[in-house]
């Protein structure tokens, strides 16, 4: 059990500075139990915690881990250069609890894009010791052919690379399309691989984290949803 502050509450969830929760705290615009709690020094016990402010229902949250559809042309970052960040997709709270993506998506991929403010979660999930399986469906510049899956099992040099790149599964869709599982989450490894193949990715999207399935969830394209912890547990290495 914990018991913070009305404020220090308000403020770990994203809601602004200490200074600002006060405000709304003492402004009358937050209420538990369906009553307003106008001192802001009233403490409560966070677990399980609900509360409502300007209207709205939120429930307490130590970290928050969400999945997100990403749409294309948004950038994974919280300082974006060239096209909107994800992060313009999600509730302010989220951007004042320094939520980050884990690990990146480029910014024309789309697909399922973890994030989260829990920071050894987000090295557990980028690590690639864990070798957590990621799958993505790629379309190919070129028709797909027996020997390109070929290739991509059996492995592809990279040049910046010591070993070859293998696919630890890799299946023909249609005649412009493949699925394809991958462990090491290197750099624009799809792209890359495919082109050291002798073909083009034209488009890449990620369907799956470990046994986590973007389909799963229903979501539309720039939609998010939090995850409970029977969904965190499918983030999981394919070995455990």
């Amino acid at each position: 059990m914990s018991k913070l502050s009305l404020d220090r509450i308000l403020q770990s969830q994203g809601f602004g500075t200490r200074k600002y929760c006060r405000n709304l705290i003492e402004d009358g615009e937050v209420s538990i139990n369906g009553e307003i709690v106008d001192d802001y020094r009233a403490t409560f016990d966070t677990t399980g915690l609900h509360f409502t402010i300007f209207d709205e229902d939120w429930q307490y949250r130590e970290h928050v881990y969400i999945v997100l559809n990403k749409p294309a042309n948004f950038e994974c970052s919280r300082k974006p250069s060239h096209h909107p960040g994800v992060l313009t997709l999600l509730p302010e709270q989220f951007t004042w609890r320094e939520l980050q993506p884990v690990g990146r998506l480029d910014h024309d991929t789309t697909g399922m894009l973890l994030m989260s403010d829990d920071g050894p979660f987000i090295h557990a999930q980028s690590s690639p010791k864990r070798h957590i399986p990621k799958v993505y469906v790629a379309t190919t510049h070129e028709p797909v052919t027996d020997a390109l899956i070929a290739q991509l099992l059996d492995g592809v040099q990279l040049h910046d690379e010591p070993a070859p790149l293998a696919a630890q599964t890799c299946r023909k869709i249609d005649d412009y399309q493949i699925e394809i599982v991958l462990e090491q989450g290197k750099y624009h490894q799809v792209k890359r691989m495919l082109a050291a193949a002798g073909n083009h990715c034209s488009a890449l999207r990620r369907i799956a984290i470990g046994e986590l399935m973007l389909d799963a969830l229903d979501l539309a394209e720039g939609e998010w949803t939090y995850l409970d912890e029977a969904q965190l547990a499918l983030l999981r290495p394919a070995q455990s």
